[in-house]
């Protein structure tokens, strides 16, 4: 078989055999200045992505009974970094021997913390949320992770009109989302129902009345009480529509498991996408069980290995903390995935409805240590925090 020649062909070739000696020519005529050593794009992927911050909690502050906010500045940096209005960090510290942390929505607005103040509504309900109520003080140090979380408006997914419903201390969250709508940061029109007991357990109402005087629309409703200029009962789907139309919102929902489980039933009947109900994720609890057994867990992070107790009822991530052990975690509620560790032996529990694994986690052995519970003796291989 013949080929005709080309051109263009021959022309490639030429160029081919002249590519070493124009490759040497333009090393040589290149500069000798050294490359730098950080660049720009990398310094601000570093501002906005620093991973953990070095914080100084500086005032305290009650908000109704059980109910504190602690405002924080960041040690490590001139500012903290922005986020979007509803999302979470988790503050880390010591308490005696264990290194625990939980997760918290964060209360001040995305401008604010460009000011180098952050702030969180903690109440006084389980053993480091318990601690900080009653012991933190200005002046006290702690790590806290970036802000992270899927809770916040999208504007290609949720509609103009945002219905958020907060149960107690889910209220934290929304005035992050209402701060940043007065601001003018946010496009969406907020209309926030507020329910708790009584009128001395709302948090926030002077900051929520003043800012209804910008924009945001307050329901609050009172489960205990009859007051004139309150609600009476529960969020139900009839009290809605007295103020929304429930088929053309979004809804935004923070407060107890109970809570939730009530509004399902009452917005089932609408028919309403998957897309149009967000719910802050909570903390994975502790199982009710009358006898919990007692099991030993293994942990290898990196070339040191831990050796621990772990309780039945507990999850893995407790028992590590409870023995100090620096195992990374955030969102603890099975979603985020960042204390994602090789799971080595023994038998285990999941939550149920908090396996937010992927199919090849399970199929090659990995597993969430915030939402596992152990069924015996347990061996894990944990990433070493970052």
């Amino acid at each position: 078989m013949k080929f005709k020649r080309q051109i263009f062909g021959f022309q490639d070739m030429l160029r081919f055999k002249k590519l070493v000696p124009n490759r040497r020519a333009a090393l040589a005529a290149g500069s000798d200045k050294p490359l730098p050593e950080t660049y720009r794009v990398n310094q601000q992927a570093g501002r906005l992505h620093p991973g953990v911050m070095e914080v100084e909690l500086t005032a305290v502050r009650p908000l109704a009974p059980g109910m504190k906010e602690l405002t924080f500045r960041r040690l490590d940096a001139g500012a903290f970094p922005f986020f979007r209005a509803g999302q979470y960090v988790s503050l880390q510290g010591r308490v005696g021997e264990s290194l625990v942390s939980r997760p918290y929505s964060i209360v001040s607005s995305p401008r604010q913390a460009l000011e180098n103040k952050l702030a969180l509504g903690v109440a006084d309900a389980g053993f480091f949320s318990g601690w900080l109520n009653r012991e933190a003080r200005p002046g006290d140090r702690f790590r806290m992770t970036e802000p992270s979380g899927e809770f916040h408006y999208e504007t290609l997914r949720d509609g103009r009109q945002i219905v958020c419903i907060a149960g107690g201390a889910g209220i934290t969250p929304f005035l992050s989302m209402a701060r940043s709508m007065a601001e003018g940061d946010e496009p969406y029109q907020m209309l926030l129902f507020y329910g708790a007991r009584t009128e001395a357990q709302l948090a926030f109402r002077a900051e929520l009345d003043a800012l209804a005087e910008k924009g945001l629309r307050v329901v609050y409703v009172l489960s205990d009480e009859t007051k004139a200029g309150f609600e009476h009962g529960f969020v139900t789907a009839e009290l809605l529509e007295k103020y929304v139309d429930i088929r053309t919102s979004s809804f935004f929902l923070c407060g107890p498991q109970a809570m939730y489980d009530f509004l399902d039933a009452q917005l089932a009947p609408y028919g309403l996408p998957r897309k149009a109900v967000h719910r802050d994720a909570s903390c994975c609890p502790n199982l009710r069980l009358e006898a919990p057994r007692v099991f030993r867990l293994t942990v290898h992070v990196r070339d040191q290995i831990f050796s621990m107790e772990a309780a039945e009822h507990e999850t893995l991530l407790t028992a590590m903390e409870r023995a100090g052990v620096p195992a990374p975690n955030r969102c603890r509620a099975g979603g985020c995935g960042y204390c994602h560790s090789k799971w080595l032996s023994g038998e285990f529990r999941i939550a149920e409805g908090r396996d937010g694994r992927r199919e090849a986690d399970r199929k090659f052995g990995w597993i969430h240590p915030c939402v596992t519970y152990p069924m015996s003796d347990m061996e894990l291989e944990v990433p070493a925090e970052k």
